[in-house]
Order: C-alpha cells, then structure tokens, then sequence
C-alpha cells in the first residue's frame, strides 16, 4: 500500500508543479549570437548512452519498444548499461533486481553456465544495433560470500530503507578463480555469439558504486582483487578488449585514490604483474533535487560539482590522465526507481529542460578541463507495468515517450564541429556550479556544423525552480554562413509541445487510456517540425526570432554552415 500512496502523491504534486503553463509578464528579450565560420572544437556524441538497474525490461513489451527509438538515435552508436546481468534467479525483474542464471554449480561444485537468459537481453539490445556497456555483476548466489542467513535477494521496494537493499548478491567471491573463470567463459561466449569485432566495441566494467556498502560488502582491497581477476577474465579471451572503470559513486574519494594507485602501481591479484588494464575510466555524477515552498527545486549545481570533483580525480594520476573518462551515471538524483514530492520534476517539461542544460555545461566543464569525455550515461530506462506517469525516472511511461526523451533526440540533430556561439541569457559555468540557476532564467545555446553542413543551433530556457514564469524571445543572428536560407526549421518540446504529460492530464489522468487516448498520447509525445523565416542581412549574415517558453528547448536547423 505504501508505494501506492508514494505514487498517488507524486502525481498529485506533479499537477501542482505543471499548472496550466500560463507565462507570467512580458517575454524576456535575449540575443543569440552564432558565428558559423568559426569552429572552437569538438563536439563528440557522448549523450548517446543509457542504463538501468532492472536488465530484464530490455525483453519486455515496452521495454522492446523503447530500445527501437533508443537505437534509432544514432544508429549503430547507442550504447546501454544494466546492472545485474549475473544475478541468479528466473528472469523475473522487481525494482532495482534483475536476473539471468547465467553461473549456478552443480553438487560436486561444478561451475554450470547457462547464458539463455543473458543473450536474451544482449540479443535485444544488438537487434536494434546497441552495444553493451557491459557491467560485470552482481555475484551468483553460488559464489556469494556473504554470510549465513543473509538473504540472497533483496525485498526492497520504494518507500523502504535503501540499505536493506545490500543482501548476498552484494558480498565478494568466495573463490576468486571461480569467478574469474565465470568471466572468462562469458567472454569467449560473447565472441563466439556476437563476433570479435562487435564485441572489441563493447565497454567492459566490474560492478557498481562499490565505494558504497549498498552496493559493495567488502573491502576496497576485495574489490581491487575481484576487479583484477574479472577483466585478467576478459582480457584472457579478447586480448583487445576495451576494460576499465570503476564506475564509483561520485568522484569515490579516498576508494577512488587506492583504486587508480592500484591499477598503475599496485601488484595484480591475478596476473602477479604490476597494474591492472585500464583503457577508460568511469565514475557518477548527480544532482539533490529538494522542496522549497511547495514546488520542486532541482540541484543543477550539486551535479555539476560532482562531475568537476570525478573529472579532477582521473586526472590526477600523470599515467592515467589522457585516458577516455564515461560518466557511468549521470542524472537529476540518484535512484530512478524512487518516487516523491522532490522527484516530482520528472514527468514533464523540468527534466527535460534540465538534461539540455546540464548536458551542455558537462561538454563544456569536460573541454575546459582537457578530459576526453567518452560517453554520460542517463540511468533512465522504463518500469514495466506501473501506473501511467508514475513518478519514476524514466524515458517513457506504458510505451508513450515523456518529453525527456526528445531531448535526446534533439542532441542527435547536433553535429560534432562546435561553433562559436553567445547567449546575452546564458550563466557562466562557473556560477551555475557556484549558485545554480536560482535567480535569473538560464537561456543558453549552442551551435555545430553538421557532417552534411547545416547549422544546428540548440537553444533552453532553464531554471531550477519548478515554477511559472516569463517566455523568452529569443533573436538569433547568424554570421558567417555560406549561404543565408529563406526558412529555417525548428523542433520543440515545452509544455505545449513534445508533451505527452501535458495531454494526459488534459485528458483527466486516465490510468486505463482506451486504444483512441493511447493514440492520442503517442502524437502528443513526438516532435513536429515547424518553419521559421529567415531574415537576411549583409553578406553572411542572417536572423531569425524565436519565442521560448519557460522549461522549453528548441533546436534550429537551417543550411549555410561552412
């Protein structure tokens, strides 16, 4: 009964918190400057990774259809991560728990592998050409350490004490060969099934967070040996495979520090040589979204200074700080299967205006560092079976699209050649991570050169409270184009478009929406192109005048890009 009333009252905040989207006052004026002669450096595609703790929704109804608009982002690139792909049990996924069988032992203490169930999973990520990020863990319950009368699997479920959630699975191996062996056979298995080139493409890290005791019951020494004999497992059967981590919580403190002293200078549990393989490093970021008179409050801020705090401990090891980095998870907070009054942002334009803004102070805090950012991971999936618009972190509810994920769709329109561009509108870096955005809107921009050379220009208007307030008007002068279009085009999502919330709720919240509503729904939830004039100006010199509404992000593509 519990998660119920947690539900019911997410939902009834989530109302409060979208009321009717009437805007307050006159529209802001802000000025957009791009010059698309002149680039200022990369742009990779690192937005294009996702993850979830519960693996088995990948085969499920919804979670099938949301993985074909994941790898329709990019095809080819998209990449996921899933916790719990060597859990023991039937498959059967529950809150933050999945499971695969794939190691069991047989009387005598025979390893018995069974990957049925783990293809499966891969099986569906590849049919739409995903690639593992491929999370080692957790523990077989035949290798689990832990204790006797330490129930293997957790009962947790929203609303209970998130410690009881470290059970068996959590502990290390009670034979470190065992599990190398495990690793090793999954491994050969993977290239067998899936091809040495498919599989050389794959990220390969061990566990989760095991700086924290949700996640780790050992020492951070029982880790380091149960990492090194994990990828000695994987090296052993792909030489070129891609290996690193640890995908600690936040930048992993003083975990951290031992871990990458290790990995170059310590002596490796498995091989007996000095150093462990370390082709990229993974660590968390997050923000602490909280209540402030009755309406949601994001923590923009807390996220950014966790990325900074990760980005300044990979690079504090000489030996190790040209390595690629992933942001392993990289979210508004830190459990997607938790609703409540301060996770109320998630269903409607908030977060969706959030990952615009700090996706783009992320690219920019990781150039101004000089970290070679690989991939941010958003730990946001879909939960099988919940009520609609349930208040869980999420890409889609019951197989309808949330306005989060044409964001995403949004960044794949971006091109990789980063162009100089200004906002009058847009907070510096510096005092976003400082401050947050808790004063002024924050109406930001920025520009690339696409591979066929258009000028795409993505442009939010953010600000972390959850509240009503002004649109912006937003002039875009463009300068240095090859040729000045007549017309540009624009994709939106904000309250009144891209919103399949915003329709819901119109429809008064149905929980059974019959065949007309669902449909109604999915349209609600797309994206529509829309035309913009173009005003030329002097040679290479063009404008164009978009309106903004608060929580909104727009992108603007229109040819002429160098």
């Amino acid at each position: 009964m519990m998660i119920w009333k947690t539900i019911a009252a997410t939902v009834a905040l989530a109302g409060l918190t979208f009321p009717a989207f009437a805007q307050d006052g006159t529209p802001r004026q802000v000025s957009i400057t791009v010059d698309a002669s002149r680039s200022v450096g990369s742009l990779p595609p690192t937005w294009r990774f996702f993850g979830a703790d519960e693996p088995n929704y990948a085969t499920m109804k919804d979670g099938r259809k949301l993985l074909v608009e994941l790898g329709a982002l990019k095809s080819g690139d998209v990449y996921f991560r899933a916790h719990n792909l060597l859990i023991s049990g039937d498959g059967t996924p529950a809150f933050k728990w999945g499971s695969t069988n794939a190691y069991t032992e047989d009387k005598a203490g025979k390893p018995v592998y069974d990957w049925t169930i783990v293809d499966g999973i891969i099986d569906t990520y590849r049919a739409q050409g995903i690639h593992p990020y491929l999370q080692i863990g957790f523990m077989p319950e035949a290798l689990s350490s832990a204790p006797t009368g330490v129930p293997y699997r957790h009962a947790w479920q929203p609303g209970v004490d998130y410690g009881k959630i470290a059970t068996g699975w959590s502990y290390p191996p009670k034979d470190y060969a065992k599990w190398g062996e495990l690793v090793y056979q999954w491994t050969r298995h993977n290239v067998e099934r899936y091809g040495r080139a498919e599989v050389e493409r794959w990220f390969f890290e061990v566990w989760n967070e095991p700086n924290l005791d949700f996640y780790w019951r050992g020492s951070p020494q029982d880790f380091y040996k149960m990492h090194d004999y994990a990828i000695a497992g994987v090296r052993r059967a792909l030489p070129t495979a891609r290996v690193g981590g640890p995908d600690v919580a936040g930048a992993g403190g003083a975990f951290m520090d031992g871990f990458l002293q290790h990995v170059t200078a310590g002596r490796n549990y498995a091989t007996g040589r000095i150093g462990t393989p370390t082709d990229f490093l993974s660590f968390h970021a997050k923000g602490k979204p909280t209540i402030v008179d009755g309406h949601v409050r994001m923590g923009i801020a807390t996220h950014l200074m966790a990325a900074d705090g990760g980005f300044t401990k990979v690079l504090s090891v000489p030996t190790l700080a040209g390595k690629p980095v992933v942001i392993g998870e990289s979210d508004p907070e830190g459990c997607a299967a938790c609703p409540g009054p301060e996770n109320a942002y998630r269903n409607g334009t908030m977060y969706s205006s959030y990952t615009a803004a700090s996706f783009a102070r992320i690219w920019e805090l990781a150039a101004k560092r000089k970290v070679k950012l690989a991939g941010i991971i958003s730990w946001s999936f879909e939960f099988e079976g919940q009520p609609w618009f349930a208040g869980y972190r999420q890409l889609a509810t019951n197989g309808v699209d949330l306005p989060v994920l044409n964001v995403f769709r949004l960044f794949a329109k971006l091109g990789e050649t980063r162009l100089a561009s200004t906002s009058s509108a847009q907070i510096p870096l510096e005092a976003v991570m400082a401050n947050g955005v808790r004063g002024t809107p924050d109406v930001g921009t920025l520009a690339t050169r696409t591979a066929d050379g258009k000028l795409a220009v993505l442009v939010w208007h953010y600000h972390d409270d959850d509240v009503a307030g002004a649109d912006a008007q937003v002039r875009i002068s463009l300068t240095g184009l090859r040729r000045a279009a007549a017309s540009a085009t624009v994709w939106r999502v904000d309250p009144t478009h891209a919103n399949a919330f915003a329709a819901w709720r119109a429809m008064g919240s149905p929980q059974s929406p019959d065949a007309a509503q669902y449909a109604a729904l999915e349209a609600a939830s797309r994206m529509h192109p829309e035309t913009v004039d173009v005003t030329p100006g002097a040679a290479g010199a063009a404008t164009l005048d978009l309106p903004l509404a608060r929580q909104g992000v727009a992108l603007v593509l229109l040819d002429g890009a160098r």
